[in-house]
């Protein structure tokens, strides 16, 4: 049973599913296992190749991240595959999306094949959580 199978079949999934089985919404809310977000600070360097909290690069401005809908950053030109994805950035729908981008949403302009160690993606992901809501990082009126 693939990975989003499992998510439905585990009510961990709402909504119709688009291409590639990229879920419309993924349950909002934690990972079931909090990760840490110190740990997450030095793993985001990772990103920093493509990805900045605060603007724009290769890859889309992670300030106001969650709750914001997929391919929705003003200005960014995302793929087809992920503007129509129906993503919800949570805590799960990043954890779900960063274990393999490419599968996840096929058509997806992110290369990076993802990270594979489940402690590191919730760590990853405890760390963008908390600093793409901070408003001494992002401002009031990051997107």
């Amino acid at each position: 049973m693939g990975l989003v199978a499992a998510l439905v079949a585990g009510g961990g999934c709402t909504g119709a599913a688009v291409a590639g089985d990229a879920p419309a919404t993924v349950t909002q809310g934690p990972p079931a296992t909090p990760g840490d977000p110190v740990r997450g600070e030095q793993i985001y360097a990772r990103c920093l190749g493509c990805h900045s909290l605060e603007y724009d690069r290769t890859g889309p401005r992670h300030c106001g991240i969650v709750g914001r809908r997929a391919g929705t950053v003003p200005g960014f030109a995302y793929s087809d595959a992920l503007v129509a994805s129906g993503i919800t950035w949570s805590a799960r729908s990043l954890e779900w999306f960063l274990a393999d981008p490419l599968a996840a949403v096929p058509g997806t302009k992110m290369t990076f094949a993802g990270v594979p160690d489940a402690a590191e993606r919730r760590d990853l992901v405890a760390w963008l959580v908390t600093a793409s809501a901070d408003p001494t990082r992002c401002g009031p009126t990051a997107p």
